[in-house]
C-alpha cells in the first residue's frame, strides 16, 4: 500500500493505516518445508479483524499463498506430527450432516491437509481457548470450560443451557479474582482435555487451570504428559500466584506441581526427550524488592529445579527447545537496550545473542536445529517473517515474502542518550519528520509506555509514532526507570516510586531531546497509556512545561484504583494497603496534586477496562473541571484497556491528533466527524 486515492500514504490516512494486513503467529511443519502465518485484515464493516492463514516460502523465493478464507477467520496455526495443519476457527461446519452441539458457540479445532478441505476435529461447549499437538505422536490437548458441578463437556453443555433458559447470568465466587482485563471470570473454569488426535474419542480431563483463564497448554513430544498453568488462590495479596501442573495424558493424574512460595511459574515447554519442562520463573514482588525473571529446568522425575540463566541480567521469554534428540540447546528472547533479540543457550550454559537489532517473536526451529524462523519487527518496521541461522552472533536475518506492506516512512528513527540524576545511562528512540532542521524545527510529542515493565522496541499499531510524524511531529519514545532491557538495576532504581525516578528520567530524556536543533522546545506535548497514563497524570501535577497532555487508561487515585483493579493483589504487594501504608500512596498518587494542574488535558478511557477501571478516568475528568482546567474526555462504552475496534481506533487517532494540533501547534480545534 503506497498511497490512498487522495495521494496520501497510510500514515497520513488513519483509516488506510488500519486496513493494512498484519502478520501474526508462525508455525513450521515437522519436516521444515512449510511455514504458515496468521494474517489479520480489517473486516468489511470496519468493526474488527479477521485472521486468515497464509503459506510463506521458507526460502523467501515464491510469493505467499492464502490457505484459508472464512467470515469468522482462522487463527493459532500448528502442525501435527504427520504434517497436517491445524487451527482454531468459529466457522460453521460445511458437512451438512454435522450437528451443532448445545452451547457450541466459540472456536472449534480444524485440520487442513496439504491438499483437500478443512474438517472439524474437536469442539467443546463454549469454545476451545487454546490447544497444543504432540511433536512425535497422535495426541491433542485443548483448554475448555467446565461449570461447577459439571463432570464433563456434556454436563457442562446441559448446565449452560439451563442457565440460559432460566435467564440467569449471576456468578457465585468463593475466592480468587473476579475479573480479568475485560471480562468477568466464571462461572466456568478452564480445564485441560487430552485425547488422540485422529479419532473423536472421549477426552481425558487433566485438571483445572484456576480462575485466570489464559488457556495455555503443552504436550510432551511423545504425547504422554501434559503441562498447563494454574492460578492459585490464597491470602490476598501475598499468596495469589501462578504454578505449573504436569499430568499424565492417559489418566489425568497429576504427576508434579511446580509451586514454591515467593515465586510464580508459567510458559511451560517440554524438553525434546520429555523428561523435563523449561519454565519462566518469576520472583514475586514486594514493596522492597522488584520482581525478576529467569528460565528454570524442572526434572519431572525428581523435581530438581535448575536456573538456566544465572547472571543473565534481563528477563527471558518465548522459549523454544531443540527438536534434535540429545541436544540441550534452547533459544529465547529478551528485551535489551531498546531491542528484543534472539538468544541461544547451549547445553553448557553459554549464552549467545544471535540478532543485532530489532524485536523478535513466534520463534520456530527447523527439525535439524540449524535454522530459526521468527517474526521480526522494529519501531520503524512492521512485523515480517524472517530466517536466520541457529548459531552466529549478531546476525541480520533474511526477510521472507509475506502479505501486507506499508509506504516509505515519513521520517527517520534515531536515538537520544543522556544520564539520569543518579548517573545511570538513559536512552530513547526519536522519530523525526522529514524536513525538520534548525530552520524548521519540529514540535515534539513524548510517548510514555505502559507496564511500567516494558520497552519501546517493536512496531505498534495502537501508538504508532509514524502517524504523528506524518502530521509533522517528532515523537520521543523514552525508556525511563522500571523499563525492561537495562538490567535489574533499572527496576531497582524506580521500584516503589512510580512517580519518582521514572519521572526524573523522563524529564532528563525530554531535556536532551529538546536541546536538539531540529526540535522546537517551545511546542511540546506528552501522552501515555496505562502506566504511561499514570505518568501523564503525574507529569500534569508536577510541571507546566507541556502545552497539552493526553492520559489514556491512566491511574489517578492509587488507593481507589488498588481496591477496584482486577489485579488488586499485584498492586497491593507493591504499595501496601492505603490504610496501613498511607505514606506510599501519598508519595505516588497523582490525585493529591490535582489543584496544581494547569495544562490542558485529553482523558481517554474504556468502560470495559478492568485493569485500570473507568472510574479513574472519570474522577480525573471531574477534578479537571473542578479546578477549571481545559479538558476533554473521550469515552468508549464497549472498549477495554485498549481500543481494539478499527473504527474506534481511527476515532482515537483523529481525536488525539486534533487535540495536539490545537494545544501544541496552536491550530483551531477540529471535532472528529463521528463524535
Amino acid at each position: 500500500m503506497s498511497a490512498t486515492s487522495s495521494g496520501k500514504t497510510a500514515f497520513h490516512d488513519v483509516s488506510a493505516f488500519f486496513s493494512t494486513p498484519r502478520v501474526g503467529a508462525l508455525a513450521l511443519s515437522p519436516d521444515g518445508t512449510r511455514l504458515v502465518a496468521a494474517v489479520q485484515s480489517r473486516n468489511a464493516e470496519g468493526t474488527g479483524y479477521v485472521s486468515g492463514l497464509w503459506d510463506v516460502d521458507p526460502q523467501g523465493v515464491r510469493e505467499p499463498l492464502r490457505l484459508t478464507r472464512s467470515v469468522k477467520g482462522e487463527s493459532a496455526p500448528a502442525f501435527a506430527a504427520d504434517g497436517t495443519l491445524h487451527f482454531l476457527s468459529g466457522r460453521e461446519d460445511t458437512d451438512a450432516t454435522a450437528e451443532k452441539a448445545d452451547g457450541e458457540d466459540g472456536a472449534t479445532l480444524w485440520a487442513l491437509p496439504e491438499r483437500g478441505e478443512a474438517r472439524r476435529i474437536a469442539r467443546h461447549p463454549g469454545g476451545i481457548a487454546g490447544f497444543a499437538l504432540a511433536a512425535r505422536a497422535d495426541a491433542l490437548v485443548y483448554s475448555g470450560s467446565l461449570l461447577p458441578g459439571a463432570a464433563d463437556a456434556e454436563a457442562h453443555a446441559k448446565l449452560t443451557k439451563d442457565r440460559e433458559d432460566a435467564k440467569v447470568t449471576a456468578i457465585l465466587y468463593e475466592g480468587g479474582p473476579t475479573r480479568f482485563w475485560d471480562h468477568d471470570l466464571g462461572p466456568g473454569e478452564l480445564h485441560a482435555f487430552v485425547r488422540p488426535l485422529a479419532e473423536d474419542a472421549a477426552p481425558v480431563d487433566a485438571g483445572g487451570q484456576g480462575a485466570v483463564d489464559e488457556g495455555g497448554v503443552a504436550l510432551s513430544p511423545d504425547g504422554s504428559r501434559v503441562a498447563y498453568g494454574r492460578f492459585v488462590n490464597g491470602r490476598v495479596p501475598s499468596e495469589n500466584r501462578s504454578c505449573v501442573v504436569v499430568a499424565d495424558a492417559a489418566t489425568g493424574e497429576e504427576l508434579r506441581v511446580v509451586d514454591r512460595p515467593g515465586f510464580q511459574y508459567g510458559g511451560a515447554v517440554f524438553t525434546n526427550d520429555g523428561t523435563a519442562v523449561v519454565l519462566e520463573r518469576e520472583l514475586q514482588e514486594t514493596y522492597e524488592t522488584p520482581y525478576d525473571v529467569t528460565l528454570v529446568r524442572v526434572d519431572l522425575a525428581t523435581g530438581e529445579e535448575t536456573d538456566l540463566l544465572p547472571g543473565f541480567d534481563n528477563w527471558p521469554g518465548g522459549v523454544r527447545v531443540s527438536p534434535v534428540e540429545g541436544d540441550g540447546t534452547l533459544w529465547f528472547t529478551a528485551d535489551e537496550l531498546g531491542h528484543l533479540p534472539v538468544f541461544r543457550r547451549d547445553a553448557d550454559g553459554t549464552v549467545t545473542r544471535l540478532t543485532a537489532s530489532g524485536a523478535y517473536g513466534s520463534l520456530q526451529v527447523s527439525p535439524d536445529g540449524a535454522t530459526l524462523y521468527a517474526l521480526r519487527t522494529n519501531l520503524d518496521e512492521a512485523p515480517v517473517p524472517v530466517r536466520l541461522a541457529a548459531v552466529g552472533e549478531d546476525q541480520s536475518p533474511v526477510a521472507l515474502k509475506a502479505p501486507g506492506s506499508l509506504p516509505e516512512l515519513p521520517g527517520t528513527l534515531t536515538e537520544v542518550e543522556t544520564t539520569g540524576d543518579d548517573g545511570f545511562p538513559l536512552r530513547a528512540w526519536l522519530a523525526v519528520p522529514e524536513g525538520a532542521s534548525a530552520d524548521t524545527p519540529a514540535p515534539l510529542l513524548v510517548f510514555v509506555h505502559g507496564g511500567p515493565q516494558g520497552s519501546w522496541n517493536a512496531w505498534t499499531w495502537r501508538w504508532n509514532p509514524w502517524v504523528f510524524v506524518a502530521r509533522g511531529y517528532a515523537v520521543l519514545l523514552p525508556d525511563p526507570a522500571l523499563s525492561t532491557g537495562y538490567g535489574q538495576k533499572m527496576h531497582e532504581r524506580g521500584w516503589g516510586q512510580w512517580g519518582g525516578q521514572p519521572y526524573r528520567d523522563l524529564m532528563a530524556l525530554t531535556d536532551a531531546t529538546e536541546a536538539r536543533e531540529d526540535i522546537d522546545e517551545t511546542r511540546t506535548g506528552l501522552a501515555g497509556g496505562s502506566y504511561g497514563g499514570y505518568m501523564a497524570n503525574r507529569v500534569a501535577t508536577n510541571t507546566d512545561r507541556f502545552r497539552g497532555i493526553m492520559s489514556h487508561a491512566g491511574i489517578w487515585d492509587t488507593a481507589a484504583f488498588q481496591s477496584d483493579s482486577d489485579a488488586s493483589w499485584f498492586f497491593r504487594r507493591i504499595f501496601g494497603h492505603s490504610e496501613t501504608q498511607p505514606q506510599r500512596h501519598e508519595a505516588n498518587s497523582p490525585v493529591l496534586g490535582a489543584e496544581r494542574i494547569t495544562t490542558p488535558m485529553l482523558v481517554i478511557h474504556g468502560a470495559r477496562d478492568y485493569r485500570v477501571p473507568v472510574g479513574q478516568g472519570m474522577a480525573l475528568f471531574q477534578d479537571l473541571q473542578r479546578f477549571e482546567v481545559p479538558a476533554k474526555f473521550l469515552y468508549f462504552p464497549d472498549e477495554n484497556h485498549w481500543v481494539l475496534k478499527p473504527n474506534h481506533a481511527v476515532v482515537w487517532y483523529e481525536t488525539v491528533l486534533n487535540f495536539f494540533d490545537e494545544k501544541v501547534k496552536g491550530e483551531e480545534w477540529v471535532r472528529p466527524a463521528l463524535l
